[in-house]
């Protein structure tokens, strides 16, 4: 069947014997889809006040960069060097990570080209490989790699630079210099070099993406001192520390102790599952990153608990989904485009992941939860990294229907998760590969 005269008469008849849609086609040619849909009663079910609510500091702005993992990994720990320094707030630098996740995520690069130099440059690998290898984006595990090597330093010890936070011309120049570099060893191995005159020309490669991250985003520091006064007025100083060892004293973590949930009701993926995503990494010697699949009121019940303890949660989501960015409301009813449209998107949580309707886009903190009488979670209290101009001054608030059908990922303590679901890491892991949508957070600009 072809589209002709005679169907596109009986369309027409059909809208315009519905008078409401002329109505509505005069709002949306006026003020477009999102706000001739939105829902009002929205903002009667937030009122962003919480029943259980976490330490924060100020809200903090990524600006034109992809860096909301960092940005909410570095969120979360700073409550804990907060309470050690006892300080009202506290902001780590973005950019000392930023600069270290770049050389890293170079390396792992060109380690993967020589890794694949006999597969078919034509091939879905190779390809997926070359497409956005210095993306701005990042997991969990893929950060929890480079605090375990790099440390952190504060914000004031590497400021941003114009490059920081604003990305995309850096990796616009980073993407086509390592396409070129991964070149030279596919042709170099076509020609019959070595494995070691492979590795040469990484080495080689390397120093020009050192240069220009050392020229775009500052000399990283090998010591630092840092000077600061507390709640009390006090002043202090901590004199010549290594960005390690002030990771390791002022936020004290165990990184092997937290787990990532994923909740991702697909047949591929069954629950109790551990899981990890082919080449996707950022220091190679890191361990990988790793899930575990599991109900969505397990991620709940972590959460909630890890928030009753006072510690904030990081989390990825696809944050582009039925949100009002100015209010800063997440909710699955933001939209009434059943009234506007005469349909909604009838896709469940594991058909949008299927059909590529739906994957991780963000990464953000949770610091708060509103319960019911029963400890049943209402609403969700969000920091988010996009500056204080939305939202309630930078917060967010999430229904919670919203986390079941848009929530992806969560990382805790491993003594918020029950042992049935821990056990999981006691097994083999499952590879996904490297195009699954769990691993598309790291794929953020």
């Amino acid at each position: 069947m072809t589209i002709n005269e005679k169907l596109l008469t009986a369309y027409k008849e059909k809208f315009d014997a519905e008078p409401a849609n002329h109505a509505v086609k005069q709002a949306i040619a006026k003020v477009g889809i999102a706000d001739a849909s939105i829902d009002n009663n929205m903002l009667r079910r937030h009122s962003f006040v919480f029943s259980n609510e976490t330490t924060r500091g100020e809200i903090t702005n990524q600006k034109s960069s992809g860096r909301c993992w960092m940005f909410a990994a570095l969120n979360t720990a700073r409550v804990d060097t907060m309470k050690k320094l006892d300080v009202k707030t506290f902001e780590f630098s973005q950019n000392y990570t930023l600069f270290w996740d770049k050389l890293e995520k170079s390396n792992y690069l060109l380690e993967n080209i020589i890794d694949t130099v006999d597969e078919p440059l034509n091939s879905r690998l190779v390809q997926h490989l070359l497409f956005d290898p210095i993306q701005d984006g990042g997991q969990w595990d893929m950060f929890s790699g480079l605090l375990e090597k790099y440390g952190a330093v504060p914000k004031a010890v590497m400021p941003e630079t114009y490059h920081s936070s604003n990305t995309r011309e850096l990796n616009t120049l980073l993407t086509a210099k390592l396409r070129e570099f991964a070149a030279k060893i596919r042709e170099a191995h076509k020609s019959g070099a070595s494995i070691e005159e492979l590795l040469e020309i990484k080495e080689t490669s390397l120093y020009f993406v050192y240069n220009l991250l050392v020229k775009t985003l500052g000399e990283v520091p090998e010591t630092f001192t840092y000077e600061y006064r507390d709640n009390q007025n006090d002043f202090h100083r901590i004199k010549d520390i290594t960005p390690q060892d002030f990771f390791k004293e002022y936020v004290e973590w165990d990184l092997n102790d937290r787990v990532s949930l994923i909740n991702a009701p697909t047949e591929d993926k069954p629950y109790g599952k551990a899981y990890t995503v082919k080449y996707l990494g950022t220091v190679k010697e890191a361990k990988p990153v790793t899930y575990i699949n599991v109900p969505i009121d397990v991620l709940k019940k972590a959460a909630v608990a890890a928030i009753k303890d006072g510690e904030p949660i990081w989390f990825g989501c696809d944050v582009g989904k039925m949100l009002d960015r100015k209010a800063g409301i997440m909710d699955h009813h933001a939209y009434d485009y059943e009234a506007t449209l005469g349909e909604t998107v009838e896709l469940t949580k594991a058909q949008r992941l299927d059909y590529g309707e739906s994957l991780l886009t963000h990464a953000m903190v949770f610091v708060g939860v509103d319960l019911d009488e029963d400890g049943s979670p209402i609403k969700w209290k969000v920091e988010n990294s996009w500056g204080d101009t939305s939202g309630d001054k930078g917060i967010y608030s999430m229904s919670d229907q919203w986390f079941d059908e848009y929530n992806y990922q969560i990382t805790v303590s491993k003594k918020y998760v029950e042992e049935q679901w821990l056990k999981a890491l006691e097994e083999p892991v499952t590879e996904l590969e490297p195009w699954d949508p769990m691993g598309a957070l790291a794929m953020m600009q």
